[in-house]
């Protein structure tokens, strides 16, 4: 992977947690869906910023997603996106006060190795 290749991918990751975040901070404020507030929900969901925002990050990490693959492997790419797991977790621990059990850090672990060995030269 070339050093324009690894920046793009770099942005993509970053695109995609940067949605997370803002999408966890919409729901958020929408609160716990119910029965009884379902309609309110789906329309506040086009008039809460944070939401918009995180859906916008998702289609920017998609189109650089898209330029990507043009570029480099399918085999190589899709589960280099995997980072983005373990970039999720650790924003809900730091950002969202979440919990992370140890069974949870042991799977984050051999997500990275995995992609470590995915991107390494034969």
């Amino acid at each position: 992977m070339s050093f324009q290749e690894f920046a793009l991918f770099l942005m993509s990751i970053v695109a995609g947690v940067a949605g997370q975040f803002f999408l966890k901070s919409g729901a958020l404020k929408l609160g716990q869906l119910t029965s009884n507030n379902a309609v309110s929900h789906v329309l506040s969901i086009a008039t809460t910023p944070e939401l918009v925002i995180g859906l916008g990050c998702y289609g920017a990490g998609a189109i650089l997603y898209i330029l990507l693959l043009t570029r480099v492997p399918l085999s190589i790419l899709a589960p280099a996106v995997a980072l983005q797991y373990v970039f999720s977790v650790l924003l809900g621990k730091f950002v969202f006060n979440e919990q992370i059990p140890v069974i949870r850090l042991f799977g984050l672990a051999f997500i990275i190795c995995g992609v470590v060995m995915l991107m390494a030269k034969k």
